[in-house]
C-alpha cells in the first residue's frame, strides 16, 4: 500500500488473498522486512507500481533488486503496473523490473499510452512478457477487452516512434508545471514531498498540528476553497496513512496559480 482499490477485487475474485506491504512517507520505500513479512511460500503474484502513484515516487536499483531476489526466492511472477515510465524527473531513469537479472522470465511489465501521451482518456496499454507468460495474459485479456479502435493503435505506434526529443520536452513541461505548484504550495507553509515522476505531488499535513486528517483537510478545501485534493489513506485497505494529501500538478499556470491563491490561508484559518 498505497495501492489502488480496483486491484483487490479483481485478486480476490480470482481466489488470490493479497498480503499487503504498507509504505510510509517520505520515502515509501521497500525493505527486507516488510517483504520478509509479506512473502511465503503461497505468494503466486506479486503487483508493483513504479513509478509510484500516488506517492510519485520513482524507485532506484536498491529497491528492485530487493524486491527480484524476493520474486526469485518464492517462484513469483511479479505484474508491474509502469504507466508513469516516460514521466520521470530531474534526471531520474526508470528502470522497469524486467530488465533486472532474473527476472525476465517471470516479469509482466504493463504499460500505458495514454500517460505517455497525455491523453489518458484513450485507456491504450500494452504489455511485455515472455513468451509463456504472454500467452496466459492474452488469455486473460480477450475476456476483458474486446477490441481496441485501429486507428488509436496506429496512433499510438506512430507516437511510439517519435525521437527522445519528444519525450524529454515533456518531462520537461511537467517538471515546470510541477516546480510552479511545489514552490507555490511551500510558499503557504504546506510542507510537499517533492515529486520524483508521475502527474502528482504530496503534501505531508503532520508536521502543520492541523487536527485534522487528510480526508477531513481534502472536504474542507473542497467546500471552503474549491480546490481539489486526494487524500492518500483513500489508496490503503488497512492501516492507513492519514496526513498526506495528493495534488495534480498536470494543470495550465492558470489553473495553478488560482489554486494557490485560494489556499493562501487555507492551513491558517480552519
Amino acid at each position: 500500500q498505497p495501492v489502488y482499490d480496483s486491484y483487490l477485487p479483481i485478486l480476490r475474485q480470482a481466489g488470490g488473498i493479497p498480503r499487503l506491504v504498507r509504505l510510509e512517507p517520505p520515502q515509501w520505500r521497500l525493505s527486507e522486512e516488510m517483504l520478509r513479512q509479506a512473502f511465503s511460500p503461497k505468494t503466486k503474484a506479486v503487483l508493483f507500481n513504479n513509478p509510484l502513484n500516488p506517492a510519485a515516487v520513482v524507485y532506484p536499483r536498491e529497491d528492485l533488486e530487493l524486491l527480484a531476489r524476493f520474486c526469485q526466492e518464492f517462484d513469483a511472477v511479479a505484474i508491474c503496473d509502469e504507466v508513469w515510465e516516460h514521466v520521470v524527473f530531474d534526471g531520474r531513469e526508470h528502470i522497469p523490473l524486467i530488465t533486472i537479472p532474473g527476472m525476465r522470465d517471470r516479469t509482466i511489465k504493463v504499460g500505458s499510452a495514454g500517460k505517455i501521451f497525455s491523453l489518458t482518456g484513450w485507456k491504450i496499454g500494452f504489455v511485455c512478457a515472455a513468451p509463456q507468460l504472454l500467452r496466459v495474459a492474452a488469455k486473460v485479456h480477450q475476456f476483458l477487452t474486446f477490441t481496441t479502435a485501429p486507428n488509436l493503435q496506429m496512433a499510438v505506434a506512430y507516437g511510439l516512434g517519435k525521437s527522445d526529443d519528444y519525450f524529454l520536452d515533456m518531462r520537461a513541461e511537467l517538471a515546470r508545471s510541477r516546480d510552479r505548484l511545489t514552490a507555490g504550495l511551500e510558499r503557504l507553509g504546506f510542507p510537499v514531498l517533492k515529486a520524483q515522476g508521475t502527474y502528482f505531488l504530496t503534501v505531508d499535513l503532520s508536521p502543520l498540528g492541523l487536527n485534522e486528517t487528510d480526508e477531513q483537510f481534502c472536504r474542507r478545501i473542497v467546500h471552503d476553497y474549491k480546490v481539489a485534493a486526494i487524500p492518500v489513506s483513500a489508496f490503503y485497505e488497512k492501516d492507513a496513512v492519514t496526513s498526506v494529501v495528493r495534488f495534480c500538478f498536470a494543470k495550465k499556470d492558470a489553473t495553478l496559480d488560482t489554486a494557490l491563491e485560494r489556499l493562501s490561508d487555507a492551513i491558517h484559518r480552519r
